[in-house]
Protein backbone atom coordinates (compact mmCIF):
# COMPACT_ATOMS: atom_id res chain seq x y z
CA UNK A 1 0.00 0.00 0.00
CA UNK A 2 2.47 2.64 0.54
CA UNK A 3 4.30 1.46 -2.59
CA UNK A 4 1.64 2.37 -4.38
CA UNK A 5 0.65 5.14 -2.44
CA UNK A 6 4.38 6.44 -3.21
CA UNK A 7 3.83 5.97 -6.85
CA UNK A 8 0.46 7.82 -6.85
CA UNK A 9 1.90 10.69 -5.34
CA UNK A 10 4.58 10.73 -7.88
CA UNK A 11 2.25 10.37 -10.52
CA UNK A 12 0.07 13.34 -9.22
CA UNK A 13 3.17 15.70 -9.48
CA UNK A 14 4.20 14.60 -12.75
CA UNK A 15 0.30 15.55 -13.76
CA UNK A 16 0.14 18.61 -11.96
CA UNK A 17 2.98 20.08 -13.63
CA UNK A 18 0.72 19.86 -16.84
CA UNK A 19 -2.38 20.50 -15.62
CA UNK A 20 -0.95 24.29 -14.21
CA UNK A 21 0.70 24.88 -17.50
CA UNK A 22 0.96 28.83 -16.69
CA UNK A 23 2.52 28.26 -13.23
CA UNK A 24 4.59 26.05 -14.66
CA UNK A 25 6.27 27.67 -17.41
CA UNK A 26 6.55 30.57 -15.08
CA UNK A 27 8.40 28.66 -12.53
CA UNK A 28 10.84 27.08 -15.26
CA UNK A 29 11.24 30.46 -16.80
CA UNK A 30 12.42 32.19 -13.58
CA UNK A 31 14.82 29.21 -12.50
CA UNK A 32 16.22 28.77 -15.89
CA UNK A 33 16.51 32.90 -15.92
CA UNK A 34 18.34 32.85 -12.11
CA UNK A 35 20.24 29.92 -12.89
CA UNK A 36 21.91 31.05 -16.27
CA UNK A 37 22.78 34.69 -14.83
CA UNK A 38 24.50 32.35 -11.96
CA UNK A 39 26.45 30.43 -14.45
CA UNK A 40 28.14 32.94 -17.04
CA UNK A 41 28.86 34.89 -14.31
CA UNK A 42 30.25 32.08 -12.38
CA UNK A 43 32.11 30.96 -15.97
CA UNK A 44 33.70 34.14 -16.72
CA UNK A 45 34.87 34.74 -13.12
CA UNK A 46 36.73 31.26 -12.97
CA UNK A 47 38.21 31.88 -16.26
CA UNK A 48 39.67 34.96 -14.82
CA UNK A 49 41.46 32.63 -12.07
CA UNK A 50 42.65 30.40 -14.22
CA UNK A 51 44.41 32.98 -16.80
CA UNK A 52 45.55 34.87 -13.31
CA UNK A 53 47.05 31.37 -11.46
CA UNK A 54 48.84 30.37 -15.26
CA UNK A 55 50.74 33.47 -15.20
CA UNK A 56 51.64 33.64 -11.48
CA UNK A 57 53.27 29.43 -12.19
CA UNK A 58 55.22 31.19 -14.94
CA UNK A 59 57.00 33.68 -12.51
CA UNK A 60 60.49 31.79 -12.18
CA UNK A 61 63.03 32.90 -9.20
CA UNK A 62 66.43 31.79 -10.52
CA UNK A 63 68.84 29.96 -7.81
CA UNK A 64 72.43 30.93 -8.72
CA UNK A 65 74.98 28.17 -7.45
CA UNK A 66 78.57 28.67 -6.79
CA UNK A 67 81.00 27.03 -9.58
CA UNK A 68 82.55 24.72 -7.21
CA UNK A 69 79.97 22.19 -6.13
CA UNK A 70 79.87 19.46 -6.38
CA UNK A 71 77.37 16.82 -8.22
CA UNK A 72 76.48 15.31 -4.98
CA UNK A 73 75.48 18.63 -3.51
CA UNK A 74 73.62 20.14 -6.68
CA UNK A 75 71.77 17.38 -6.09
CA UNK A 76 70.95 17.42 -2.71
CA UNK A 77 69.77 21.19 -3.42
CA UNK A 78 67.55 20.20 -5.63
CA UNK A 79 66.56 17.62 -3.16
CA UNK A 80 65.87 20.66 -0.40
CA UNK A 81 64.07 22.76 -3.27
CA UNK A 82 61.42 20.05 -4.35
CA UNK A 83 60.14 19.58 -1.16
CA UNK A 84 59.24 22.53 -0.59
CA UNK A 85 55.39 22.68 -0.61
CA UNK A 86 55.11 26.06 -2.78
CA UNK A 87 57.09 24.87 -5.63
CA UNK A 88 55.52 23.12 -8.16
CA UNK A 89 58.98 22.52 -10.26
CA UNK A 90 62.43 23.37 -10.19
CA UNK A 91 64.69 22.87 -13.35
CA UNK A 92 68.78 22.95 -12.81
CA UNK A 93 70.60 24.42 -15.89
CA UNK A 94 74.00 24.12 -15.99
CA UNK A 95 76.78 26.84 -16.63
CA UNK A 96 77.28 25.77 -20.26
CA UNK A 97 73.65 25.52 -21.11
CA UNK A 98 73.22 29.12 -19.64
CA UNK A 99 76.41 29.96 -21.60
CA UNK A 100 74.62 28.87 -25.03
CA UNK A 101 71.56 30.59 -24.38
CA UNK A 102 72.77 33.35 -23.87
CA UNK A 103 74.77 33.02 -26.61
CA UNK A 104 72.05 32.76 -28.64
CA UNK A 105 69.78 35.21 -27.40
CA UNK A 106 72.66 38.22 -28.22
CA UNK A 107 73.06 36.67 -31.67
CA UNK A 108 76.75 36.17 -30.59
CA UNK A 109 77.35 32.90 -33.58
CA UNK A 110 80.05 30.66 -33.21
CA UNK A 111 81.56 30.25 -29.43
CA UNK A 112 83.91 27.54 -30.18
CA UNK A 113 86.68 30.09 -30.28
CA UNK A 114 85.78 30.79 -26.31
CA UNK A 115 88.47 29.21 -23.96
CA UNK A 116 86.32 29.49 -20.53
CA UNK A 117 83.26 30.21 -19.95
CA UNK A 118 82.33 33.36 -18.98
CA UNK A 119 79.45 32.27 -16.91
CA UNK A 120 80.89 29.98 -14.73
CA UNK A 121 79.44 31.06 -11.75
CA UNK A 122 75.69 30.95 -13.32
CA UNK A 123 74.77 27.10 -12.94
CA UNK A 124 71.23 28.03 -11.79
CA UNK A 125 67.97 26.52 -10.25
CA UNK A 126 64.71 28.26 -12.15
CA UNK A 127 62.46 27.58 -9.44
CA UNK A 128 58.49 27.65 -10.52
CA UNK A 129 55.49 28.37 -7.49
CA UNK A 130 52.30 26.82 -7.02
CA UNK A 131 51.40 30.19 -5.05
CA UNK A 132 53.57 33.57 -6.06
CA UNK A 133 52.00 35.07 -2.47
CA UNK A 134 54.72 32.26 -0.85
CA UNK A 135 57.64 34.13 -2.87
CA UNK A 136 59.20 35.93 -0.26
CA UNK A 137 58.96 33.13 2.18
CA UNK A 138 60.76 30.79 -0.62
CA UNK A 139 63.31 33.41 -1.75
CA UNK A 140 64.69 34.13 2.43
CA UNK A 141 64.57 30.27 2.49
CA UNK A 142 67.05 29.75 -0.78
CA UNK A 143 69.50 32.33 0.59
CA UNK A 144 70.12 30.51 3.71
CA UNK A 145 71.44 27.24 1.59
CA UNK A 146 75.20 26.78 2.07
CA UNK A 147 75.88 26.80 -1.84
CA UNK A 148 73.52 29.09 -3.10
CA UNK A 149 75.23 32.84 -3.68
CA UNK A 150 72.51 34.93 -5.36
CA UNK A 151 68.89 34.28 -5.71
CA UNK A 152 66.74 36.69 -8.61
CA UNK A 153 63.11 37.17 -8.05
CA UNK A 154 60.23 39.40 -9.46
CA UNK A 155 59.22 41.39 -6.53
CA UNK A 156 56.56 43.63 -8.48
CA UNK A 157 55.55 41.15 -10.38
CA UNK A 158 54.44 38.67 -7.18
CA UNK A 159 52.96 41.48 -5.75
CA UNK A 160 51.38 42.53 -8.34
CA UNK A 161 49.62 39.11 -9.15
CA UNK A 162 49.21 38.81 -5.70
CA UNK A 163 46.87 41.86 -5.46
CA UNK A 164 45.26 41.15 -8.63
CA UNK A 165 44.43 37.54 -7.69
CA UNK A 166 43.27 38.66 -4.42
CA UNK A 167 40.50 41.18 -5.75
CA UNK A 168 39.25 38.50 -8.35
CA UNK A 169 38.60 36.35 -5.77
CA UNK A 170 37.20 38.41 -3.25
CA UNK A 171 34.94 39.78 -5.80
CA UNK A 172 34.08 36.67 -7.26
CA UNK A 173 32.90 35.36 -3.90
CA UNK A 174 30.68 38.62 -3.38
CA UNK A 175 29.34 38.26 -6.97
CA UNK A 176 28.05 34.21 -6.75
CA UNK A 177 26.78 35.26 -2.79
CA UNK A 178 24.59 37.96 -3.59
CA UNK A 179 23.52 35.80 -7.20
CA UNK A 180 23.03 32.47 -4.70
CA UNK A 181 20.99 34.39 -2.68
CA UNK A 182 18.52 36.73 -5.36
CA UNK A 183 18.13 32.92 -7.00
CA UNK A 184 16.74 31.50 -3.83
CA UNK A 185 14.50 34.49 -2.74
CA UNK A 186 13.45 34.87 -6.42
CA UNK A 187 12.69 31.05 -7.22
CA UNK A 188 11.66 30.58 -3.68
CA UNK A 189 8.58 32.98 -4.32
CA UNK A 190 7.82 32.11 -7.65
CA UNK A 191 7.00 28.53 -6.33
CA UNK A 192 5.43 29.87 -2.78
CA UNK A 193 3.41 31.81 -4.85
CA UNK A 194 2.23 29.17 -7.75
CA UNK A 195 1.28 26.74 -4.68
CA UNK A 196 -0.31 29.32 -2.28
CA UNK A 197 -2.73 30.00 -5.16
CA UNK A 198 -3.66 26.44 -5.17
CA UNK A 199 -4.26 26.26 -1.15
CA UNK A 200 -8.11 25.29 -1.34
CA UNK A 201 -7.04 22.04 -3.32
CA UNK A 202 -4.61 21.46 -0.53
CA UNK A 203 -7.20 22.17 1.92
CA UNK A 204 -10.20 19.94 0.18
CA UNK A 205 -7.55 17.01 0.54
CA UNK A 206 -7.17 17.49 4.17
CA UNK A 207 -11.26 18.13 5.08
CA UNK A 208 -11.67 14.70 3.29
CA UNK A 209 -8.97 13.39 5.52
CA UNK A 210 -5.87 13.04 3.37
CA UNK A 211 -3.38 12.74 5.28
CA UNK A 212 -0.38 15.31 5.75
CA UNK A 213 2.28 13.29 3.40
CA UNK A 214 -0.55 12.10 1.33
CA UNK A 215 -1.47 16.01 1.05
CA UNK A 216 2.08 17.35 0.59
CA UNK A 217 4.17 14.76 -1.54
CA UNK A 218 2.39 15.66 -4.64
CA UNK A 219 3.25 19.10 -4.62
CA UNK A 220 6.63 18.69 -3.47
CA UNK A 221 7.70 15.98 -6.12
CA UNK A 222 5.88 19.06 -9.01
CA UNK A 223 8.40 21.64 -7.05
CA UNK A 224 11.42 19.36 -7.95
CA UNK A 225 10.31 18.48 -11.52
CA UNK A 226 10.04 21.75 -11.43
CA UNK A 227 13.41 22.88 -10.27
CA UNK A 228 15.10 19.86 -12.06
CA UNK A 229 14.07 21.29 -15.67
CA UNK A 230 14.38 24.25 -14.67
CA UNK A 231 17.97 23.86 -14.06
CA UNK A 232 18.95 21.64 -17.02
CA UNK A 233 17.88 25.08 -19.27
CA UNK A 234 20.11 27.23 -18.37
CA UNK A 235 22.96 24.65 -18.30
CA UNK A 236 22.64 23.64 -21.88
CA UNK A 237 22.60 27.59 -22.67
CA UNK A 238 25.97 28.07 -20.89
CA UNK A 239 27.30 24.88 -22.10
CA UNK A 240 26.51 26.30 -25.70
CA UNK A 241 27.46 29.84 -25.12
CA UNK A 242 30.60 28.98 -23.24
CA UNK A 243 31.30 26.62 -26.44
CA UNK A 244 30.65 29.00 -28.85
CA UNK A 245 32.50 32.08 -27.53
CA UNK A 246 35.60 30.15 -27.13
CA UNK A 247 35.66 28.68 -30.80
CA UNK A 248 35.04 32.49 -32.00
CA UNK A 249 37.68 33.89 -29.67
CA UNK A 250 40.27 31.19 -31.31
CA UNK A 251 39.22 32.12 -34.86
CA UNK A 252 38.36 35.70 -34.69
CA UNK A 253 41.65 36.20 -32.23
CA UNK A 254 43.98 33.82 -32.92
CA UNK A 255 46.88 35.59 -31.23
CA UNK A 256 44.24 35.78 -28.14
CA UNK A 257 43.88 32.46 -27.38
CA UNK A 258 47.82 31.97 -27.34
CA UNK A 259 48.33 34.37 -24.81
CA UNK A 260 45.23 33.42 -22.67
CA UNK A 261 44.53 30.04 -22.08
CA UNK A 262 40.60 29.19 -21.03
CA UNK A 263 39.65 26.35 -18.97
CA UNK A 264 37.98 23.92 -21.10
CA UNK A 265 34.11 23.42 -20.70
CA UNK A 266 34.01 20.33 -18.83
CA UNK A 267 36.81 21.64 -15.96
CA UNK A 268 33.52 24.47 -15.72
CA UNK A 269 30.99 22.35 -15.33
CA UNK A 270 32.41 20.08 -12.71
CA UNK A 271 31.60 22.46 -10.52
CA UNK A 272 28.44 24.02 -11.59
CA UNK A 273 26.54 21.36 -13.01
CA UNK A 274 25.66 20.07 -9.53
CA UNK A 275 25.13 23.04 -7.96
CA UNK A 276 22.63 24.78 -10.52
CA UNK A 277 20.61 20.96 -10.16
CA UNK A 278 21.25 20.83 -6.53
CA UNK A 279 20.10 24.79 -6.20
CA UNK A 280 17.07 24.15 -8.79
CA UNK A 281 15.74 20.93 -7.15
CA UNK A 282 16.19 21.95 -3.59
CA UNK A 283 14.50 25.25 -3.82
CA UNK A 284 11.94 23.40 -5.62
CA UNK A 285 11.78 20.99 -2.55
CA UNK A 286 11.92 23.36 0.00
CA UNK A 287 9.79 26.13 -1.62
CA UNK A 288 6.80 23.22 -1.73
CA UNK A 289 7.43 21.77 1.05
CA UNK A 290 7.27 25.14 3.47
CA UNK A 291 4.50 26.18 1.49
CA UNK A 292 2.11 23.36 1.70
CA UNK A 293 2.79 23.06 5.54
CA UNK A 294 1.83 26.61 5.97
CA UNK A 295 -2.10 24.91 4.54
CA UNK A 296 -2.23 21.98 6.14
CA UNK A 297 -3.72 23.48 9.33
CA UNK A 298 -7.66 23.59 8.43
Amino acid sequence: MRINTLFYCIWQGIRNIFKNKWFTLASVATISACLFLFGIVYSVLINFQYVVKNAQQGVCVSALLNGDLSEERIQEIAGMISRRTEVSESVYVTAEETWIQFAEDMKFGDISFYTENPLEECGHFDIYMEDVSMQPELVTYLESIDGIWKVNQSALTAQTLTGVNAIISYVSVGIVIILFFVSIFLISNTVTIGISVRKEEIQIMKYIGATDFFTRAPFVIEGMIIGFIGSLIPLAAVYFIYNEAMMYVAGRFPFLSQLLEFLPVQMVFTFLMPVCIGIGVGIGFIGSFTTVRKHLSV
